[in-house]
């Protein structure tokens, strides 16, 4: 699989993630409906789905799916949260970004 489609599942797979956890924080500590409930049950299945289409093992995917989760992770704190990441933020990233950059290149080996 191209690097950049395992990539893009990975976002993908991340964002799924994160959605379906931020419906339940909007129910559980926002006063959302319980409706929001039935959307975190699709986003949190999607992510399980999704996660399943890697062809790697999966103690693999799971590492490299932890660093594209924390840089989506911060994505969200700019662009839903409206809080701009710290100078230690983008260097943890960072750091965290070129290690899942070798795990992923090592997966498609």
């Amino acid at each position: 699989m191209c690097w950049v489609i395992t990539l893009g599942l990975f976002v993908l797979t991340a964002i799924a993630e994160i959605v379906g956890c931020y419906l339940v924080l909007l129910w559980a500590r926002r006063d959302a409906g319980a409706w929001v409930l039935i959307g975190a049950i699709i986003a949190l299945a999607a992510f399980a789905w999704l996660l399943s289409r890697h062809p790697a093992e999966s103690g693999r995917v799971y590492a490299a799916y932890g660093g594209v989760y924390t840089c989506t992770a911060l994505a969200w704190l700019r662009i839903v949260d409206r809080v701009t990441p710290t100078v230690i933020d983008i260097a943890g990233v960072a750091t965290i970004a070129v290690g899942c950059g070798i795990l992923i290149a090592g997966s498609l080996r």
